[in-house]
């Protein structure tokens, strides 16, 4: 059986992922000419509001469908797995905050800056996730 938690790591992994693809795709097809000029900033905020709003539904399904026993709460294994996570997901938003700080030095375009501070918080998504996923299957690394 999986944890009401695991099941809310893998639609927030699953709604990530989906959504970044979306805004990559979309992104790619507009690039004409100069990737500075490409038009980018809707997009953008339409595919996080997207993803929020898809994550948020999701989550209101698995826990409509959970039982009475797997339910929302959480005990000290959820949020010992819960805090690693956090940690592994933390550290690309620090990378992500010091690219875009180091782009932005180098005065490059709000394009590339903006897009190194997105990817940033997509792996933060994806690899807190997959920290969460892994450490459910397998235990905690200590």
């Amino acid at each position: 059986m999986v944890a009401f938690q695991e099941k809310r790591a893998w639609v927030f992994m699953i709604v990530s992922v989906i959504g970044y693809v979306v805004y990559a795709v979309v992104v790619l097809r507009r690039v004409d000419g100069g990737w500075g000029d490409t038009p980018y900033i809707a997009v953008m905020l339409w595919t996080i509001g997207a993803a929020i709003v898809a994550a948020i539904a999701l989550e209101m399904v698995v826990a409509a469908t959970a039982g009475k026993d797997d339910g929302p709460q959480m005990d000290q294994r959820d949020r010992e797995i819960a805090r690693f996570g956090e940690q592994v997901g933390q550290s690309f938003v620090v990378i992500g905050g010091v690219t875009a700080m180091g782009l932005a030095m180098l005065e490059v375009p709000h394009f590339w800056i903006a897009n190194a501070v997105y990817l940033a918080f997509f792996l933060s998504a994806v690899l807190g996730s997959v920290a969460r996923i892994a450490a459910y299957r397998r235990g905690l690394p200590w």
